[in-house]
């Protein structure tokens, strides 16, 4: 018997003839065979977003034979306010050009509340390693033009609707505006890559998350400040910069970002500002404001971060870590692994995808590679943020050597450092110690020793650089 052909609904919304982005929407035909294979075209996939994590998973899906579109709302010369730490391992991973790293840190300090600062990494870190700084409008551009020329079709517009089909293999519906025109494209698989805002999760009802809100100036210092932090970058803690979070100065270009975060007192972000400023007011006084930015930052995963034929990734999904904050390695890997998944599970662009291959070939993997990650840095945050006493216990226990090294390892390197059982042990009652001796210690920070002992994961991620 032959195979039977159902056209699906489609909406025909082709470009003006002069516009770069001239793609006309072909009818989607859906083999009624089990096998779900595509005839006469390959799959066809949207990502919404093109941040570090919208464009890796564009270039892995265009790279692997995916039809791909890739839409960014924003000017290329924005970014949201962040720190712009990335962990070594992501040069190679992701092949990041170094002419594209604005400062090679090789020292940080550890600021506590009452101004005790401790040097982390002058020691410690290995005569090969730094920590990379950049900016994320110079990292996004060239992540978004790598996935251009692997195949992916950017689209500069604003989503603004997104139809979601009722039964089958039928298309998901994008509707957007370009040029103060509106256009709709249909797709059979999205990627929600579109920040902590975002308009694909609440589309497919993904349900709500906690969210930081980040702030920062760029100050550009005259040149005797700006030697000072060549290659130093900054942490402040105490409740005067953010009551369940930190501060930082950290060094950029040919200026310093200097900001702050917090999820429980949002509304008092400015003062919480003023507060870095005047911690390091004799650093950086003489500075001019260059730019000033703030932006929502998820503090923990999604409820749902697949629904259907649609995937969050990044900030979209909460893939951001308590207590470090890091963003931008999770983001460009999470949007990676899913453009992956896709790949595998349409064979190449050749099958069509249901919800479990996603759910199998994506979520099972990440939340395999990084769900204790997550979970232990949460428990962390909670046990070291809670008040200015465990603040100090923090600083003190960065103090430590093996501390710093184990740090090193797990954050420049994304693997789970393997310690040395004595020294793990000591650093766990080391530990403990500084917490009875702040009178901080109760369950949490018990559970924290008990994991460290036992499981040794929160040993091996014991503090990480805000990105």
């Amino acid at each position: 018997m032959a195979t039977q052909y159902q056209p699906l609904r489609i909406c025909f919304s082709p470009l003006p003839a002069k516009s770069k982005h001239n793609h006309k929407i072909r009818p989607f035909l859906v083999r009624s065979s089990s096998n779900n294979s595509i005839s006469g075209r390959k799959l066809q996939a949207a990502v919404i977003g093109a941040g570090p994590a919208g464009s890796s998973a564009a270039e892995a899906l265009a790279s692997g034979g995916v039809e791909t579109f890739l839409f960014e709302r924003n000017h290329p010369s924005t970014a949201k306010p962040c720190g712009g730490a990335i962990p070594l391992c992501m040069l190679d991973e992701f092949s990041i050009p170094l002419h594209l790293i604005d400062r090679h840190v090789t020292r940080m300090k550890i600021i506590s509340p009452s101004n005790l600062a401790v040097d982390f990494g002058s020691k410690t870190l290995k005569p090969h390693e730094f920590i990379p700084m950049l900016r994320r409008e110079v990292l996004d551009s060239f992540l978004r033009s790598r996935a251009e020329s692997k195949g992916a079709q950017l689209i500069s517009g604003l989503v603004t609707k997104l139809d979601v089909p009722t039964s089958g293999n039928s298309p998901y519906v994008i509707h957007y505006t370009t040029n103060s025109s509106l256009r709709s494209l249909a797709v059979d698989v999205i990627v929600g890559a579109d920040g902590a805002n975002s308009r694909v999760a609440n589309t497919i009802k993904a349900g709500n998350y906690s969210c930081a809100i980040a702030f920062q100036e760029r100050i550009q210092l005259p040149d005797d400040k700006m030697e000072y932090y060549q290659n130093l970058a900054e942490m402040y803690i105490g409740d005067d910069v953010s009551p369940d979070f930190y501060a930082w100065v950290f060094p950029k270009c040919d200026h310093v970002a200097v900001g702050t975060g917090t999820v429980c007192a949002k509304r008092h972000i400015k003062s919480y500002q003023r507060g870095i400023r005047e911690r390091a007011k004799h650093k950086i006084n003489g500075g001019k404001v260059i730019k000033v930015e703030a932006h929502p930052i998820p503090e923990h995963p999604r409820p749902v971060r697949v629904r259907g034929r649609v995937a969050l990734v990044g900030d979209a999904a909460g893939y951001v870590t308590k207590c470090s904050g890091e963003g931008i390695y999770f983001a460009a890997k999470s949007g990676r692994m899913c453009g992956e998944a896709i790949i595998r599970a349409s064979e190449g662009g050749e099958v069509m995808i249901k919800e479990e291959d996603l759910k199998r070939e994506y979520l099972r993997e990440w939340d395999n590679k990084y769900f204790d990650t997550f979970r232990v840095l949460n428990l962390l945050e909670k046990v070291f943020y809670g008040s200015n006493a465990a603040r100090e216990a923090l600083v003190e226990m960065c103090g430590d050597d093996y501390v710093q090294r184990m740090t090193f390892d797990s954050y420049l390197y994304k693997k789970l450092a393997r310690g040395d059982g004595l020294k793990d042990v000591k650093m766990v009652f080391d530990t403990i110690g500084s917490l009875l001796r702040c009178k901080i210690m109760g369950d949490e920070g018990l559970r924290l020793g008990l994991t460290s002992v036992l499981g040794r994961p929160s040993s091996s991620k014991k503090l990480s650089i805000l990105d």
